[in-house]
């Protein structure tokens, strides 16, 4: 079996890439993984610098939007799961055309491509925030509407879309996943956790959105590729499964618990203008990966934080180069 993985140098993907090849999922214990990644600033070889020699390993550089590299790699691939994405929200705000290309045009090579290699499978990884903001205690399901509120969710939206076009129109074996906010080690200091920790390290205030009243359903990286697997090996064709943690927090009590972890106090934090359009709270149900698949979070949040905040502690000589690099690009953080 032959799985190609976009963006498998990315936060998620690589995280995905090493299960993977550790054997940590049944289905895929003798697959043979093809990455293709085009190594901007949120995508490192040395995200995979554990399983880089791996035998079942082949690393491909290049865009998702290059054709004839594409149809080359997917010829006589089995699955085909699909992360490579724009997902910063403040910078889809400034700048939306990279956004539309890769989330959407990006999307399109890898569908029409699959569809001529016939693949088993494809697996098109998405995100909550296509759903928009959710009020009160309600959660989404997968037949909520998508309503996006940023030039990155709405260009998420439009992918799911197309994914889900192909199966309906041509028979393509799409799936679609929907995450909810993930974290974990190696994920870039532009996102909400690793920002405010590399921040803490480094003696700086952590930039909070507004009153920090923004909710958001929290899942630790191996419960999302946990779930991301079994949609791969097992996933109904045309569906869209919502994985989610189940932990929601505001992210004033997020920044409080980071806070407690690293000894610095509320005066560490600053509160600046809120992002545009900003959405107040994001809910998911996952019950339908929960009932099909036997999907079961086990990361328990206070833990998953706890070892993550010490990654970025033991680590600095990973993101310390992309502080410095993008520090200009990074005063406000998403969440």
């Amino acid at each position: 079996m032959r799985l190609v993985v976009t963006g498998g140098a990315g936060f998620i993907g690589s995280h995905f890439v090493k299960h993977l090849l550790a054997g940590v999922y049944p289905a895929f214990r003798t697959a043979h993984v093809t990455v293709l990644d085009k190594f901007t600033y949120a995508g490192s070889r040395s995200n995979l610098s554990e399983v880089i020699d791996h035998p079942r390993l082949t690393v491909a550089e290049g865009d998702i939007c290059d054709d004839p590299l594409v149809e080359r790699l997917l010829v006589d691939a089995d699955i085909v799961v699909h992360f490579a994405a724009e997902s910063h929200v403040d910078r889809s705000i400034a700048a939306a055309d990279s956004f539309i290309r890769t989330n959407v045009m990006g999307t399109h090579c890898l569908l029409a491509a699959a569809l001529r290699a016939r693949v088993a499978r494809f697996v098109h990884i998405s995100t909550d925030e296509v759903y928009g903001s959710i009020a009160g205690t309600d959660r989404w399901d997968e037949h909520s509407p998508v309503a996006p509120n940023s030039p990155y969710s709405a260009s998420k939206a439009g992918s799911d879309l197309l994914a889900l076009s192909y199966y309906r129109t041509h028979g393509l074996p799409v799936c679609v996943t929907r995450c909810s906010n993930t974290y974990g080690s190696h994920q870039h200091p532009e996102k909400v956790i690793p920002r405010f920790v590399t921040r803490l390290l480094r003696g700086e205030r952590v930039p909070l959105y507004g009153d920090g009243s923004h909710v958001r359903d929290w899942l630790h990286v191996d419960d999302h590729c946990q779930g991301v697997a079994l949609v791969a090996a097992d996933g109904t064709p045309g569906r869209v499964y919502n994985i989610g943690g189940g932990i929601e927090l505001s992210n004033r009590d997020l920044t409080r618990r980071i806070l407690a972890l690293l000894g610095a106090d509320w005066s560490q934090v600053e509160h600046v203008v809120d992002r545009k359009g900003h959405d107040l709270r994001y809910a998911l149900t996952a019950d339908r990966i929960r009932t099909e698949l036997g999907y079961r979070p086990t990361v328990a949040f206070d833990d998953g934080l706890a070892r993550t905040v010490a990654w970025y502690t033991r680590h600095p000589e990973w993101w310390e180069p992309l502080c410095t690099v993008d520090s200009s690009r990074l005063r406000e953080v998403p969440a």
